[in-house]
């Protein structure tokens, strides 16, 4: 298959160019600043020679939009918000004006979309879209604001002949330099790992090798439309996560962290602490109800994996 990946050079279009491109199929990337043969130029707003490798391909995977990992400052926010936005209209314009237009479009999503909460998990049934939460910051609902209008995006999109997914990934864990992983395994080789404001916040993850197959199985399942959550079935507490992962590495110690203090330290790598405190608890109803397995469920042997994959290729 022709497989188009508009933002394909960040975290997650990495790991998905070398899974498909193993695989046999022919992979191009829409980037900003092309760099190889199977990458071509974009700016994620406006139409160009790059609307050619979208007609006559198999499958768009819109991975397009600012990096989250940032001061959530207004400018942020709202540069975050226009570039998946527009970036998502883009791509809806290209596949409505294509000659043969593909057959499915996946399109980046979040599980941030879901409410801040503790007590029950949220699927694509019955799970509690945020936004209203009490008691947390102002500001957490324009990320949830962000996630529903960049679904909207796409659900505006005139395409007619495309099938349309929105995948609400929560974290992919791969050992890739700079993606989540490395940053909590960095910080649990620090001694630094512990529990975050009591860490009793859940963390919804997905392993690489599951999103990947994840993405492979909504490819094929041609039934399958509208928001699809990607995150393995087992989110654990923040202090669970960090306690497996140290575990798996092998640090006895992880020194826990206030609000406050996990303030300071967000500011000093220019990140948010909505990052490490909003409790997201979301699970994949979709995925098991269409009869996905998973091949890392459980985070404790998922960490023990991506641990033996960092010490044997670095």
């Amino acid at each position: 298959m022709k497989i188009v990946i508009p933002g394909g050079t960040g975290q997650i279009g990495p790991i998905l160019n070398r899974a498909l491109t193993a695989a046999g199929h022919d992979v191009v990337v829409l980037t900003r600043r092309p760099a190889s043969e199977h990458e071509i130029g974009w700016d994620g707003e406006t139409p160009g020679p790059w609307t050619e490798a979208i007609d006559g391909s198999d499958v768009v995977i819109n991975l397009a939009g600012r990096s989250v990992s940032c001061r959530y400052t207004p400018a942020n926010l709202q540069a975050m918000m226009d570039s998946r936005v527009r970036s998502t209209e883009a791509v809806g314009a290209a596949i409505a004006g294509a000659a043969k237009p593909p057959a499915v479009w996946l399109q980046m999503s979040t599980a941030t979309i879901y409410a801040h909460r503790y007590e029950a998990p949220n699927d694509e049934a019955t799970g509690i879209i945020g936004g209203n939460e009490p008691g947390v910051p102002g500001y957490w609902a324009y990320s949830v604001k962000i996630a529903k209008d960049w679904e909207r995006a796409q659900q505006r999109a005139e395409t007619p002949s495309t099938r349309k997914v929105a995948l609400r990934s929560a974290m992919v864990m791969s050992p890739d330099r700079g993606g989540v992983f490395d940053y909590l395994l960095w910080l649990s080789r620090l001694g630094l790992g512990g529990p975050v404001a009591g860490g009793a916040q859940y963390v919804s993850w997905i392993h690489d090798q599951d999103f990947v197959r994840a993405v492979e199985f909504l490819i094929a399942r041609d039934d399958i439309v509208g928001p699809v959550n990607l995150a393995a079935p087992a989110p654990v507490p923040q202090r669970t996560l960090m306690r497996e992962l140290r575990a798996a590495w092998g640090v006895p110690i992880g020194l826990p962290a206030t609000k406050w203090m996990a303030e300071l330290g967000a500011l000093a790598l220019r990140s948010d602490t909505e990052l490490l405190l909003k409790s997201r608890r979301v699970v994949p109803g979709r995925l098991l109800e269409e009869g996905f397995t998973f091949h890392h469920p459980r985070w404790q042997l998922a960490a023990e994996d991506l641990v033996h994959r960092v010490r044997t290729s670095r």
